[in-house]
């Protein structure tokens, strides 16, 4: 049987996830493989929560990564922190706050939604008029929102929800470790990242943390919190206890990869990491105007490491998107939602943020456009 593994070629991945595995990452996820309670492990745990505390910005004791993609991290603040009928308001302006709200209200919660333009961010003084509404137990949003390249206004949105005493749950899935992330600063109780995006490593977890505030709360739940799989008030103990209990295998390899990601941009530093991002941007900007590609989002509201843009005219979405990847080795995304067919999606996220893979993939649009 022909082995296909072995057949996988490289692919410069610029699209919204995965970005480009960091080489250092690749030679982690080889080590032997150790037991989940070894005590070199636990170590290695340790360590990891203390890294993620730092790229966090947050003294939360419960900062972990759960075993899952983003999705299943999620699913992991909202489940913990949701009971049947609790009132949730989320800010929709793409496809990942319609999730948020598909996973809401298949908990049972009240849950209200507001609606933003595709592509435009969330208005804070619309959402403050809502807020003097109706009271609720939890405000959620996404902050890089992935299908849109829109950046939402994390830090303002955090205040008026901390105004008004409710539980702040955030997405930064996109923008952990390509952007500022500032959990205690910004009044944030519940928030989830995934490790394939910025943090170059593959997918495979989700960093959370938890205000000691929101850890009360879900100890303190009147029903129990209804996905085994995914409840901190158990898995807190294998992360953060005195004596580490057991609760499921933990993917070891995949959390050897996350440590040595963590350590990769520390060593770089988060300010620098962060202006890299930026330069990448605007260096990818300033080519795709030279080719008469427009960007979807206007300058002030557009995130360094998710770029959309409106598909060059006369080039097919499909036929676009496959010359890149045969022809020319690259992937990039296609439109979500209400920009399917439409958009394209450029992701310059962690290891994938270099000018030698802006410059080639500029060539490679030339081509197609014949520019």
């Amino acid at each position: 049987m022909e082995n296909k593994i072995k057949g996988i070629e490289e692919i410069l991945l610029m699209g919204p996830g995965p970005s480009l595995t960091h080489p250092r990452v690749y030679s982690a996820l080889s080590r032997p493989t150790l037991g989940h309670l070894d005590p070199y492990f636990i170590q290695i745990m340790d360590d990891i929560k203390a890294m993620l505390q730092k790229v966090f910005q947050t003294n939360n004791n419960l900062t972990i990564p759960m075993s899952g993609t983003g999705s299943a991290g999620m699913e992991t603040v909202f489940v913990n922190l949701i009971e049947k009928g609790d009132p949730v308001l989320i800010l929709v302006n793409g496809a990942f706050g319609k999730r948020m709200l598909d996973i809401a209200q298949r908990l049972g919660a009240d849950a209200d939604s507001m609606d933003f333009k595709w592509g435009t961010p969330v208005t804070t003084d619309e959402v403050e008029a809502q807020l003097m509404k109706k009271k609720y137990k939890i405000v959620a949003m996404v902050h890089a929102e992935t299908s849109t390249g829109v950046c939402n206004p994390a830090e303002e949105v955090g205040k008026l929800v901390k105004e008004h005493g409710a539980f702040y749950i955030l997405d930064t899935v996109t923008s952990l470790g390509g952007m500022e992330v500032a959990v205690d600063k910004w009044h944030v109780d519940a928030i989830y990242s995934g490790t394939q995006k910025c943090l170059s490593c593959p997918p495979g977890l989700s960093p959370v943390s938890f205000s000691d505030r929101a850890v009360d709360s879900i100890m303190n739940r009147k029903t129990k919190v209804p996905n085994w799989y995914l409840d901190v008030s158990m898995i807190a103990n294998y992360w953060a206890g005195k004596k580490r209990a057991y609760h499921h295998t933990a993917p070891i390899n995949m959390l050897y990869g996350l440590y040595e990601a963590l350590a990769v941009v520390l060593e770089e530093g988060l300010e620098n990491v962060y202006n890299r991002h930026q330069k990448m941007h605007e260096k990818l900007v300033d080519g795709l105007e030279e080719l008469g590609i427009k960007m979807v989002v206007d300058k002030q509201f557009r995130l360094p490491m998710l770029n959309s843009i409106w598909i060059p005219e006369g080039v097919d979405d499909a036929e676009g998107r496959q010359a890149l990847r045969y022809d020319h080795h690259i992937e990039i995304g296609g439109g979500l939602g209400d920009f399917a067919g439409k958009v394209w999606r450029i992701g310059l996220m962690g290891n994938t943020a270099r000018e030698e893979h802006v410059d080639r993939l500029l060539k490679a649009l030339a081509a197609i456009t014949k520019k």
